[in-house]
């Protein structure tokens, strides 16, 4: 075991049997054994005041649904914080900013406190208190912040020094910020046989060429990324311009 994990988090969220789920398994649950890194899932039922654990209420205003209690879910963040005063207060939000690979490699660093939401979401009042850094995976709605949690939680995981053995793994995928593939969507990969049902592979990569192969990798992640993402493409566009 690691004398002191290199991430740490903990999920506060109302089903921790939850986790750590996926994350258990393959490499980061490997990881997790070593002590690389940490997770703890606390139950915010812990921290109701009546005997009938009530984590939720009706919105002010009215409106279908019900609200998670600002006074419950401030004492399970206050406990969470006296556990990892240093970590980032994170809430799994469709409103949030997007999650992308800069915003996870900051907080890699930071270790995370990650509040899962239910029903129709957490008392605002306890998001501004704190100052949480309100995060989305996508356009989209989840049931909970769950799922969206683990998702976060392993695109974290993944970047930890030990967790993934080849460095170009990491620096030659999709949405990497360093490389000469930073912007890019990663490039089609093949394998064994070399003539699949019709389907031969690209001849350069059979070539032996370091070189050609470097570019034609390349070029195939741009064509890709601008098909797909001229979103992104077009950021690139703009810094060559």
């Amino acid at each position: 075991m690691s004398a002191s994990p290199l991430f740490s988090s903990i999920a506060l969220t109302l089903f921790p049997e939850m986790f750590p789920g996926p994350l258990g398994q393959s490499l980061a649950g490997k990881a997790l054994e070593k002590g690389i890194w940490s997770l703890e899932a606390m139950d915010i039922r812990d921290f109701a005041h009546d005997k009938h654990s009530t984590v939720d209420d009706k919105s002010f205003g009215g409106g279908i649904g019900m609200v998670m209690k600002p006074d419950v879910v401030d004492e399970a963040i206050e406990a969470a914080k006296a556990k990892l005063p240093k970590a980032r207060l994170v809430y799994t939000s469709p409103r949030g900013v997007p999650l992308t690979q800069g915003l996870v490699e900051q907080l890699k660093n930071t270790g995370m406190i990650i509040l899962c939401g239910r029903f129709e979401g957490v008392d605002h009042r306890v998001i501004e208190h704190h100052g949480m850094l309100e995060v989305s995976l996508g356009d989209f709605v989840l049931s909970g912040g769950e799922i969206a949690a683990l998702a976060m939680l392993d695109a974290c995981v993944r970047l930890l020094p030990g967790v993934i053995s080849k460095e170009d793994a990491i620096t030659q995928e999709s949405f990497t910020t360093s490389s000469e593939y930073a912007g890019l969507l990663e490039y089609p990969h093949y394998t064994r046989p070399s003539f699949w049902k019709g389907y031969p592979v690209p001849e350069v990569l059979l070539s032996g060429n370091h070189e050609q192969i470097r570019l034609w990798r390349l070029e195939q992640a741009k064509k890709i990324t601008a098909a797909r993402r001229p979103d992104m493409w077009s950021k690139i566009v703009d810094k060559k311009e």
